[in-house]
């Protein structure tokens, strides 16, 4: 099933995505799902960030090649941050590259949108918390992450996590599926989640084991090696088997 938020007529809302419909949802698409009966074209409305949670979680480093290619080694378990809501685009948003940074590079991601409020939840269980899958774009202010030694800034830009384009919450094997960036339709990104050094369920688990999770929060779980930088003008793609594309233009900052 394909859970997206539209807006349509100035207005926004839930939807369950059926082909190119939209069967518009009464409420949040959290818990049991109840259908107003309304239904509208895909090609017709614009959709949105699927979610909107209290907090977004990062896990750093965890694809090796990754790791390596920032020169550093991969954590013996696993390394969370934080980026503010803040930050949250949909698909076709564009990516604003700000004054401070000369340096913005991508890293595409498979985020986790979690279902319900939890806390220590066991490696076994986290797929009893887990709502979907969609597709993330962990934007980073390299040069700033380099000189500020630290994250917050480099991360927390706004429009520097773009999230669609929808929740998808029928995957069989969520560690093994391929993602893919693209950069003006060139690859630069292209894994598995299999070659994730913390698999999805360790990751989800030991954030739980720290911080209560609560419904929509989203999990982004490592990028890839292969971060590239984005200039104005460029279109990037984040694909991931079984979800779909998400789409944003890269702009300058006014």
């Amino acid at each position: 099933m394909r859970l997206a938020r539209f807006s349509y007529n100035d207005s926004v809302g839930y939807a369950v995505l059926d082909g190119e419909t939209l069967k518009v949802l009464d409420g949040h698409p959290i818990g049991e799902l109840a259908y107003t009966g309304v239904e509208i074209k895909l090609s017709d409305a614009r959709l949105l960030a699927p979610i909107i949670p209290s907090k977004i979680i990062c896990i750093g480093k965890n694809y090796l090649e990754h790791a390596l290619e920032m020169g550093t080694p991969a954590p013996k378990e696993p390394l969370f941050f934080f980026k503010p809501t803040t930050a949250i685009i949909g698909p076709g948003d564009p990516i604003r590259i700000p004054s401070q940074s000369d340096d913005i590079q991508h890293e595409s991601e498979l985020a986790v949108v979690i279902s319900r409020l939890c806390k220590d939840v066991p490696v076994e269980r986290v797929k009893d918390v887990i709502l979907g899958y969609t597709c993330a774009n962990d934007v980073t202010a390299r040069d700033l992450q380099q000189k500020d030694g630290q994250w917050a800034r480099s991360k927390g830009f706004d429009t520097f996590c773009p999230l669609g384009p929808w929740i998808e919450t029928e995957i069989a094997d969520i560690q093994n599926v391929d993602i893919e960036c693209r950069l003006n339709g060139k690859v630069t990104q292209k894994d598995s989640t299999a070659s994730m050094i913390h698999s999805v369920a360790t990751a989800v688990s030991w954030v739980s084991q720290h911080l209560t999770l609560l419904p929509g929060d989203v999990i982004l779980t490592g990028s890839p090696a292969g971060i590239s930088r984005m200039n104005p003008g460029d279109i990037v793609e984040v694909e991931i088997e079984g979800i779909g594309i998400l789409s944003n233009p890269v702009v300058k900052d006014v």
